[in-house]
């Protein structure tokens, strides 16, 4: 049976460009595979945000982060990537960041190269540390990991301090170092994804597209083919769902507000879903089914003669 870091790279060598999803509950991730997509990533701002109610400036800590990660791995079948933040730590502290989320059986995660504490990478006053540092991070993911199929992903923020120049001599020093994958956030333009794909030669590129389906004022928007076409081998979305749960949540907020000050109830399946979808969407005919075979009195006596 094939561990899920080794799914991840079965995936990459199909050739096409892969779209995963950002996560950061066990409803999204059930959504995410339920929706034919083929894996996904925790997004760090969102599982920060949904659990912690702050805003992604590194206060969540590497014990829940794992905890966090493990319960999604174990809730779908696809492989999930997982967002390390710093990797918590220098060189030595990343070697047990490593373990711990090998453990946790996601695929691979992403270390950047940011100052800790780090904030989100679409944030202002971002700092990052010097290229070496973050070399020997990588090198040090790469050496702890007991599975060669576990993914390390180098993630840079050099784009808004060092420029692309800086962001090109770390992309090459990160795969350098093994890195598997190259994560070059806040990307301001094509022309910088152009040269960081030639950059990382043949290590492929994971480009984040933020919402996915809503433009921001950091990386553009820029058409999954065209990204395929400048080379890039993964797309990920780390705001699409949580922005879309928030929009939901909103809408149907207001419309119970509005039912509070008329007293009229509102039926509203357009905002909501029913219960069918929710028990269909976690499986419950599914542990149904295990109880009629484990619990269920007839069943025993029938089996056992008890």
């Amino acid at each position: 049976m094939l561990n899920n870091g080794q799914k991840l790279r079965d995936i990459l060598k199909s050739g096409e460009l892969i779209v995963a999803p950002g996560v950061y509950d066990g409803y999204s991730a059930r959504l995410v595979e339920a929706a034919g997509f083929q894996t996904m990533a925790t997004s760090g701002a969102a599982v920060s945000n949904s659990r912690l109610g702050i805003d992604d400036i590194g206060v969540m800590d590497l014990t829940e982060n794992v905890a966090h990660c493990r319960h999604i791995v174990n809730s779908v079948s696809l492989p999930v990537t997982a967002d390390a933040d710093t990797g918590y730590g220098n060189p030595m502290n990343v070697h047990y960041t490593v373990r711990q989320f090998e453990q946790a059986g996601v695929a691979g995660i992403n270390i950047e190269d940011q100052v800790h504490p780090k904030r989100c990478g679409h944030m202002p006053g971002k700092e990052v540390i010097p290229l070496t540092e973050m070399a020997k991070k990588v090198e040090a993911a790469c050496l702890s990991r007991r599975d060669d199929g576990f993914m390390i992903i180098a993630r840079t923020d050099a784009l808004a301090i060092e420029g692309i120049e800086g962001t090109l001599k770390r992309v090459r020093a990160y795969v350098e170092a093994g890195a598997d994958m190259i994560f070059p956030d806040a990307a301001r333009s094509e022309d910088d994804i152009s040269r960081i794909v030639e950059a990382a030669g043949d290590t492929p590129v994971t480009i984040n597209m933020g919402f996915g389906i809503r433009s921001r004022p950091t990386t553009p928007l820029v058409p999954l083919p065209v990204l395929k076409k400048l080379g890039v081998r993964r797309v990920s979305l780390p705001r699409m769902l949580p922005a879309a749960a928030i929009l939901g949540m909103q809408r149907a907020l207001e419309a119970m507000k509005e039912s509070i000050a008329t007293g009229v109830p509102q039926d509203r399946p357009d905002l909501v879903v029913g219960i069918d979808d929710i028990m269909q969407l976690m499986g419950y005919d599914e542990m149904r089914e295990l109880e009629r075979r484990l619990l269920s009195t007839e069943a025993l006596e029938a089996k056992y003669g008890a």
